[in-house]
C-alpha cells in the first residue's frame, strides 16, 4: 500500500511554529521556574501544618495525602528544570521559611484555618495555571498536559479543604484574601528572581 503523499506546502506548514515574528511568545522557562517554586512552597506549607498538628490529628491524613501529591508535582518540575537547563528561583530559601511558617501559623490557629490556607492557595494556583495554559496555547503540549493534570489535583485539594470546613474558619474572607495576595506576590517574584 502506497504512503499518502505530502505536498511541500503541507510539509512546510506542519514544521512551521505556532507563532510568527513579532508575536508575543510564552516565557516557558519562567513558567517552569514559578511552578517549581509554587510546588516547593506547597510542600513547605504542609510540612508546617503537619509539624503543628502531628500525625494523630484527624486532619493530618488529609494534609499528608495532599502533601504527597505536591511532592510528586515538585519532583516533576525539578526534573523539567534539570532537563531544560532552567535555574530555580533565587528566592527558594525565603519560600522554605515562609511556606513552613504559613503552614504552622494556620495550623496553630485551628485545623479549619489550615484548610482555609489550602483553599486560598489552591484558588490562586488554579487561576495561575489557567493563565499559563492560555499563554502556552499549542506551544508546548507536554508542559500543557502536565499543568492540566496538576491543576485538576490542585482543584481537588481546594474542594477537600472546603469540605473539611475551610470556609467556616473565623475571619475566612480576610485570611483567604491575605494568603491569596501573598501567593500573587510570590508568583510574580519567582518568575523574575
Amino acid at each position: 500500500m502506497a504512503e499518502p503523499q505530502t505536498s511541500q506546502s503541507e510539509s512546510v506548514s506542519a514544521s512551521r511554529p505556532n507563532w510568527r515574528p513579532g508575536d508575543e511568545r510564552p516565557d516557558i522557562a519562567s513558567m517552569i521556574r514559578v511552578d517549581q517554586a509554587g510546588e516547593y512552597g506547597a510542600t513547605r506549607i504542609y510540612a508546617g501544618q503537619l509539624a503543628v498538628l502531628g500525625e494523630e490529628h484527624p486532619t493530618a491524613h488529609i494534609i499528608a495525602h495532599m502533601a504527597h501529591q505536591e511532592q510528586r508535582h515538585l519532583a516533576h518540575f525539578d526534573q523539567l528544570m534539570t532537563d531544560r537547563g532552567i535555574r530555580p528561583t533565587l528566592l527558594q530559601p525565603l519560600w522554605n521559611v515562609a511556606g513552613h511558617a504559613l503552614g504552622a501559623v494556620t495550623a496553630l490557629i485551628s485545623p479549619r484555618a489550615a484548610m482555609a490556607c489550602t483553599a486560598a492557595v489552591e484558588t490562586e494556583i488554579d487561576k495561575h495555571y489557567s493563565e499559563q495554559l492560555r499563554a502556552l496555547g499549542k506551544e508546548d503540549p507536554d508542559l500543557s498536559s502536565t499543568i492540566t493534570e496538576f491543576q485538576a489535583e490542585e482543584l481537588a485539594h481546594r474542594e477537600t479543604a472546603v469540605a473539611a470546613g475551610a470556609e467556616d474558619t473565623l475571619g475566612y474572607p480576610l485570611l483567604s484574601a491575605v494568603i491569596r495576595a501573598g501567593c500573587r506576590v510570590a508568583i510574580q517574584l519567582s518568575k523574575r528572581i
